[in-house]
């Protein structure tokens, strides 16, 4: 099964539910949406929706390491998880995060931890990080590694969860050819779930483009 949506609303949300099943909530990275928005997203949102949070830039500020400051963003995470009856907690490295053997151990030890808050786990490495390696070291601790699919391709894993940041960064869109071949990525990928995110400014184009491209529009 492969699910397509984009990196928070790039339209507003009664539209953006008429086209996607699928939505990573970006509020909850700088700070916590208010209750009505929570409640309102739910109440709208079609049948089957699925909501994954981005967890708090704190926490990979923090290193991924233990202290007040992670449980109190891993706190307001779940709170917001559970009101969206959310089944994906998304944790993002700031670019500067090394791949240092402690680094590697804090967040081996880190997504260990929080696997048993959440139904499913994504850690996105940093581009500095070699993808594969990423990959098996969140697999190590139950989670799932998420990477770009035209630099990186696809893995084997049962579950993957593939960001799609711009082919030139975020204010970049992806010309016919990109989607095409990435639309061939998705179709021919190995795993038995599958979502694509758009993180890009052309995000909520891109991603009908892509459903048109696999005829899932």
């Amino acid at each position: 099964m492969t699910t397509i949506g984009c990196a928070g609303f790039p339209v507003p949300a009664t539209r953006y539910f008429k086209e996607f099943l699928f939505v990573e909530v970006q509020e909850t990275h700088v700070s916590q949406p208010g209750t009505g928005t929570i409640r309102r997203w739910r109440r709208e949102a079609p049948p089957g929706f699925v909501f994954a949070l981005l967890a708090p830039r704190e926490i990979g500020q923090e290193g991924f390491r233990e202290g007040k400051v992670t449980e109190s963003a891993l706190k307001n995470l779940t709170d917001v998880t559970k009101e969206l009856e959310g089944q994906t907690a998304v944790f993002v490295a700031p670019p500067d995060f090394s791949a240092s053997r402690a680094n590697k151990s804090a967040v081996k030890d880190f997504l260990s931890g929080v696997r048993r808050k959440y139904k499913r786990i994504v850690w996105e490495a940093p581009l500095s990080w070699d993808a594969d390696e990423a990959h098996g070291l969140a697999a190590e601790s139950g989670a799932t590694a998420a990477r770009d699919p035209l630099l990186n391709g696809t893995t084997s894993a049962t579950f993957g969860y593939y960001r799609l940041p711009g082919p030139a960064g975020h204010k970049s869109r992806y010309e016919d050819p990109a989607i095409e071949k990435l639309a061939e990525i998705a179709l021919a990928n190995k795993n038995e779930e599958a979502t694509f995110v758009f993180t890009n400014v052309d995000m909520f184009a891109d991603a009908k483009r892509l459903k048109k491209a696999m005829k899932l529009a």
